[in-house]
């Protein structure tokens, strides 16, 4: 579903939080995924942190414009997830279950046009609630806001507020959180230059006990083959990833976190190994 209007809520500041965030860790995985030209897709996960081990094995089904997603794993549950969309033009609906935790199932609804978009996520569960966002602006500015209400005390449980900028070689957001107790600011700027890499710097604020976190981080395209990502915090926090493509359908990412102003205490390591056979 294509939209040349600003993008959704959840999407303001998400790339420079993929950035920072994503695909750190300090635990130990090991997956492998297939697709088939049917167009199913089959993935197995197994987990290792610490002394806890877990996994889960998944399948996701596309025709035309609805996908089937089913995930179990080894605690027994199992997740499904039905995503369509334009029923209605411009409109994806998903719909999600998981057992045997059924009052936990979801339904959401999102809306984009060329001037705002619009989501709605009515949540079954022993407290039912309702998520709404809402953005308007255009893909180079968008100003937003989401919210949830809490329907058997009639209380909101949570509104926050955010802009955007965004152009070619950069973007930039500041997002005003948990119910104005939090402000997140952030800026990434793709280096085109140096084989397509980015940096990004993060400055947010807790008023409530008046701290201050300071990130920043870059990603460096050594080669076609090899991705480097570092981020580093204001409270000593390290982390460091490398991805490298072994094949054309596998990959191998080490991961590792460190606390740098606690040096007595051992360092954490990660590795995560991604077969696509």
């Amino acid at each position: 579903m294509a939209t040349k209007g600003p993008s959704l809520f959840t999407d303001i500041g998400k790339k420079s939080k993929d950035l920072l965030n994503k695909d750190y860790g300090s635990d130990l995985k090991f997956t492998i995924s297939s697709k088939s030209d049917s167009g199913l897709a089959l993935h197995s996960t197994v987990a290792k942190k610490g002394s806890l081990s877990s996994g889960d094995l998944g399948a996701r089904y596309k025709h035309k414009n609805a996908a089937l997603d089913v995930k179990v794993d080894t605690a027994s549950n199992v997740s499904t997830t039905f995503t369509v969309t334009d029923i209605l033009p411009s409109t994806k609906t998903i719909a999600s279950l998981k057992f045997p935790d059924y009052k936990s199932g979801k339904l959401e609804v999102q809306c984009l046009n060329e001037h705002a978009t619009f989501t709605t996520a009515i949540r079954f569960n022993q407290a039912p609630s309702v998520d709404f966002s809402a953005t308007i602006g255009t893909p180079s500015i968008a100003f937003g806001a989401e919210a949830r209400y809490l329907t058997a005390s009639g209380n909101f449980a949570k509104y926050n507020a955010g802009v955007s900028l965004a152009k070619p070689d950069s973007t930039a957001s500041v997002i005003l959180a948990d119910k104005g107790d939090s402000l997140r600011v952030s800026y990434l700027h793709h280096l085109r230059k140096l084989n397509g890499g980015a940096v990004v710097g993060e400055v947010s604020r807790r008023f409530s006990s008046n701290e201050n976190t300071l990130t920043v981080g870059c990603l460096y395209v050594v080669d076609r083959h090899t991705v480097v990502k570092t981020k580093l915090n204001n409270h000593g926090n390290l982390g460091a990833l490398l991805r490298h493509k072994l094949t054309r359908k596998s990959s191998l990412t080490i991961s590792g976190a460190f606390d740098t102003k606690a040096l007595e205490k051992n360092p954490k390591f990660g590795l995560a190994l991604s077969l696509k056979p």
